[in-house]
């Protein structure tokens, strides 16, 4: 199933220009305007995000019993500053690290299944670059290792665009992490 699923999300990110970080067990580490200068990076990785949950959403979880349904996975995504580098000598991996990187894990941690999770850093940059976006505050809540954070939700893709609750369609689209149930953006 993660096979067939992190094809669907590889193709995805070569879609939206968005760069792959690894893998790791069942999460997708990916990131905007690491490789390349992305002013719209915020965009890219909320349309990103938006486009996972639905690839999710089509992936059977065993194609040999389709009654278990389909996959459902978390996402959150954060925006700020990361540092990049090669790690390792026996298996060099090319990898990104800092807060805002946690911060990303966090968002998805504490997301919910087909729900997309935002810091305010990200929620800014949306609203003030992309304010077709709808947007839903969570109100503040615990993270680990951060204290308490204002965070949003992100809303899904329908018929082309964003929507709220009720399925109203809201414009185009906007950064991400996910782990199945996944400055720079950084999604997991």
């Amino acid at each position: 199933m993660l096979d067939r699923l992190y094809e669907k999300f590889d193709n995805l990110s070569r879609d939206h220009d968005v760069f792959k970080i690894e893998t790791i067990g069942d999460a997708y580490m990916a990131v905007t305007n690491l490789v390349c200068h992305q002013e719209d990076h915020a965009l890219r990785i909320a349309k990103f995000a938006r486009d996972t949950v639905n690839a999710a959403s089509e992936t059977l979880i065993d194609v040999d019993n389709p009654e278990l349904g389909y996959v459902n996975i978390r996402v959150g995504f954060n925006s700020g500053p990361v540092v990049s580098n090669v790690v390792g000598n026996r298996n060099p991996k090319f990898t990104i690290i800092g807060d805002t990187v946690n911060c990303a894990a966090r968002m998805e941690s504490n997301s919910l299944p087909l729900k997309i999770h935002c810091s305010e850093a990200s929620a800014l940059i949306l609203k003030e670059k992309h304010p077709e976006v709808p947007l839903d505050p969570r109100g503040s809540i615990p993270i680990k290792g951060k204290g308490e954070m204002e965070t949003f939700w992100v809303y899904n893709y329908y018929d082309g665009g964003f929507v709220r609750r009720g399925g109203r369609r809201r414009g185009s689209i906007n950064s991400l992490t996910s782990s199945v149930e996944n400055g720079s953006n950084s999604f997991k």
